[in-house]
């Protein structure tokens, strides 16, 4: 799998060991690009050049004597892959105290699970070596200034989408073309209905806890442009970021099909999130129950779903191990860019769907 990340990084050292625990020493908004693949219980990780080699040049398609960045690489190989193996992409971010290590494993499951393709965002959150208070302070201050890192990633990634479907555009009007030569009218009907049909794969979005608040940074920021429909789903899990007005950035995200807040009011690291000294440790929107009008999200209350009790993580472990379980089909279509919430029960009184 492929991870961009803003982590320090010292080629000097062996497989995880490479990734610091504080942001990149250029700034935190210098990113940079890695693969991994599991060799049996350890990582392989080939750090990728800021500029490709001529090897990697032959891979894209570029000539040789023009310049070509890692991130053109990455996008080839992601959409050869999913188009390949008729997979879906999924953009996952995680949260709080997570370093490169816990971020393989669980970008790996959620791979094998909800068989997707995965790209990962990976931010200095293990709280420089910190503990305790101390270290979910220095995530959130990391998570903040991780919030443009990751801004340019989506940017890149809405990049090569566009060049992607404008090529796909123009190979059907060229078939088009090709098939009617002479009828014009014919060719604009088969052409809106082939256009239509849409990309052969989705994206969605899955924040985890405090990759929910990075993410609020991004959807408050004037230089933010929300009409960029990259994702399918955006899928807010565990959200350790205020439920107080939420709807002021929450109305702001822009996707083709649904935004998902999930809530557990039994969420256990919730719960130690907001002992946490300071007026913004008011109730978490990952496990509060009231308040709930965002006028375009979908609130998917799971705190009485089987084998959940206090967990932060209910997309993975035993609460989603029954695949024919309504959480499972839920996570599953809705990481996948369906419309998830037909597997859920509607209630009225708390606008809550429910397993």
């Amino acid at each position: 799998m492929f991870v961009v990340t803003n982590r320090k990084i010292d080629t000097r050292k062996e497989g995880i060991e490479q990734f610091g625990k504080s942001p990149n020493e250029k700034g935190p908004n210098e990113i940079r690009i890695f693969e991994a693949k599991r060799n049996r219980k350890k990582w392989k990780i080939d750090v990728l050049p800021d500029k490709l080699t001529k090897e990697q040049k032959i891979i894209v398609g570029i000539p040789s004597n023009k310049t070509a960045y890692a991130s053109q690489y990455v996008a080839k190989q992601l959409l050869d892959r999913v188009r390949k193996k008729k997979k879906n992409l999924l953009f996952f971010v995680h949260g709080y105290n997570n370093d490169i290590e816990a971020v393989l494993e669980r970008a790996e499951n959620l791979e094998k699970q909800y068989g997707v393709e995965v790209l990962a965002f990976s931010w200095p959150a293990n709280g420089g070596g910190v503990k305790g208070v101390t270290s979910y302070k220095s995530d959130k201050r990391d998570a903040i200034a991780s919030a443009g890192a990751v801004y340019r990633t989506m940017e890149k990634m809405r990049t090569y989408l566009d060049a992607f479907n404008q090529q796909r555009l123009e190979d059907i009007r060229s078939k088009l073309i090709d098939k009617y030569p002479d009828n014009l009218e014919l060719r604009q009907t088969h052409f809106t209905r082939m256009a239509d049909i849409g990309c052969p794969f989705k994206i969605s979005l899955l924040l985890h806890s405090m990759g929910n608040y990075l993410f609020k940074k991004i959807q408050s920021s004037s230089t933010y442009d929300g009409h960029h429909m990259l994702f399918d789903n955006v899928i807010l899990a565990a959200a350790d970021t205020n439920n107080d007005q939420h709807p002021e950035w929450v109305d702001r995200v822009a996707c083709r099909r649904r935004v998902y807040i999930t809530i557990n009011e039994d969420d256990s690291a919730l719960r130690f999130s907001r002992i946490k000294s300071g007026e913004e440790q008011r109730a978490r929107l990952g496990h509060y129950l009231h308040r709930l009008n965002s006028s375009q999200a979908l609130y998917v209350n799971v705190t009485e779903a089987k084998n959940v009790g206090s967990s932060h993580a209910y997309f993975e472990g035993d609460a989603t191990k029954d695949k024919r379980g309504q959480l499972y089909r839920f996570f599953k279509a809705a990481i996948n860019g369906d419309r998830a919430e037909k597997y859920l029960s509607y209630n009225t009184p708390s606008n809550t769907w429910q397993p």
